[in-house]
Order: C-alpha cells, then sequence, then structure tokens
C-alpha cells in the first residue's frame, strides 16, 4: 500500500501493481481496496491498477461531516495529480460507482472510459433515503461492527449466503475497518446524490454497466437506466451473481473488465 498525503489532514492510500494502460477500480460502501484482492492479479498481469481506499474507508484518513460523492471524486483527481497519470480506466462498485459518475462530470478530461459495477446512475428513492438515515442511526449508537454483520450478507446473492460463507466473513473483516464517521459520512452523501443518468447518455465516453443477476441491492428497475442500445454502452449481466461480483465470481468479473478495456483501448477519450 502507499500512502498519498492529499493535504495536512487527509490521507489516501491505495495500492498499485502492473503496467501498462491504467486502470483505477473504486470499493463500495464500508469496503476497502481489499475488495478486488482476487481479481488485482488477474488485470495487473495486463495493465497498471490502481485500487485507492476512499475516504473513511480502509487504511485512508476519515473526517467528520458528509461525504458529498463530488468530494470523493476530487479526493481522486488529487490522487491521480500525486501519481502523474492524466488519463485512466476508471470503474466503481456500488458506492464506487457514485463516486466514478460524480468525476466523469466533473473530471471528464482524465478518463479514457468508465464503468459502473453493481451501482446504478439514479439516486436514492425515498425508502432508500430512510434507510440511509436508520444505517446512520444504527452505526452511531451500536457502532460499525453490529451495522456491517447486517449488511454483508444481504450484498451476496441469496444462493451464495451458505456456500460463500467464508467470503462472507472476509468482506465483514474489511467492513469492521472503516471508520464509523467514514460510514456514517457516506451514508448521508448517498442520500444527497443526484441523478446522474445524463453523465451515462453523454456519448464521448465508453462505458460499462455491469450487473449481478441476482442482486437484491441493485434492483433489476435500477442496473441499466437508458432503455434504448447506445453505440457507447456496454451492458454486461453476470449470471447467478449477487451484488459481489468480484467475490462471488472473479474470473467473470474480471474477463468483463478486459473485454471492454481491449474494446476501447486507443479510442474512447483518447
Amino acid at each position: 500500500m502507499r500512502n498519498l498525503r492529499r493535504s495536512t489532514s487527509t490521507t489516501m492510500a491505495c495500492q498499485d501493481e502492473g503496467t501498462g494502460t491504467p486502470i483505477v477500480l473504486l470499493h463500495g460502501y464500508c469496503g476497502s481496496h481489499r475488495y478486488f484482492e482476487e481479481i488485482l492479479p488477474i488485470l495487473s498481469a495486463k495493465y497498471r491498477v490502481i485500487v485507492p481506499d476512499l475516504r473513511g474507508h480502509g487504511s485512508s484518513s476519515a473526517t467528520e461531516g458528509v461525504y458529498k460523492m463530488e468530494q470523493l471524486a476530487d479526493d481522486l483527481d488529487v490522487l491521480l495529480d500525486a501519481m502523474q497519470l492524466s488519463k485512466v480506466f476508471l470503474f466503481g462498485h456500488s458506492l464506487g460507482g457514485y463516486v466514478t459518475l460524480a468525476f466523469a462530470q466533473r473530471h471528464r478530461e482524465r478518463l479514457l472510459g468508465y464503468g459502473l459495477l453493481h451501482s446504478t446512475s439514479l439516486p436514492d428513492t425515498g425508502p432508500g433515503k430512510t434507510g440511509r438515515l436508520k444505517a446512520v442511526d444504527q452505526i452511531r449508537t451500536g457502532g460499525i461492527s453490529p451495522f456491517v454483520d447486517e449488511l454483508i450478507p444481504k450484498l451476496f446473492a441469496k444462493d451464495h449466503r451458505e456456500t460463500m460463507k467464508g467470503k462472507i466473513n472476509f468482506a465483514k473483516e474489511i467492513g469492521y475497518g472503516t471508520a464509523p464517521q467514514g460510514a456514517i459520512g457516506c451514508a448521508l452523501g448517498m442520500r444527497e446524490r443526484s441523478d446522474r443518468t445524463n453523465v451515462l447518455e453523454m456519448p464521448d465516453l465508453p462505458v460499462l454497466l455491469l450487473a449481478g443477476e441476482k442482486d437484491d441491492i441493485i434492483t433489476p428497475d435500477r442496473r441499466f437506466p437508458i432503455l434504448k442500445p447506445k453505440p457507447h454502452l456496454t451492458q454486461v449481466t453476470l449470471k447467478g451473481v449477487g451484488h459481489m461480483g468480484m467475490l462471488e465470481a472473479p474470473q467473470e468479473f474480471a474477463d468483463a473488465l478486459i473485454s471492454f478495456i481491449a474494446a476501447n483501448e486507443g479510442s474512447g477519450g483518447a
């Protein structure tokens, strides 16, 4: 892990492996760069892979207050400056997808292409917003561990909740390392995020939309919000997979990213 100082009070940690075209992977809520441990060797054999910990997660610093998606996108912009990377492919899982869309809106010139992995361009629904406040209350009153114990199993396909107990426990251990103020800040930031479907519709960059067939978090009506096929959009559904494709089906997950990059290297945003 490399720790790259963003300011006098905030540090963003990242793992940097491989050589070649740079790709950045952003983890989901109460996750860290370790979510991608199984696919990192596959991807880093072909590309330079940068895997940061978002603010308040993993080894990165936590701050108080609401973590707006725009703020997290700007954190990444500073990280890329520090690493002297002008253009990258950017892929975001769940929360990381919301950050990816904010980055595509604010720092589009830095992208070769991007992807949403088990994520959506749509904002929270009314019940979703209520659920964020419930999460904040749970963390404030009970701490991060009980919240993570309840959250993580729901991220896996129902069929995998018995057969992948080791991976569920692995994801829980990662979640326990999330700073409570980071989990609270991100929950409030996700609650406030705007509809960015218009960003997906912009045809100047290639976009990957990767979904899990059995994902109970990103339901079918929210996975592919652009109903008409568009030349710049690639849609992939992983069969039998829930919200955690990088753990539930790592080879298929990595293959989808590799296929997308290979099809668009040297074209999107170049």
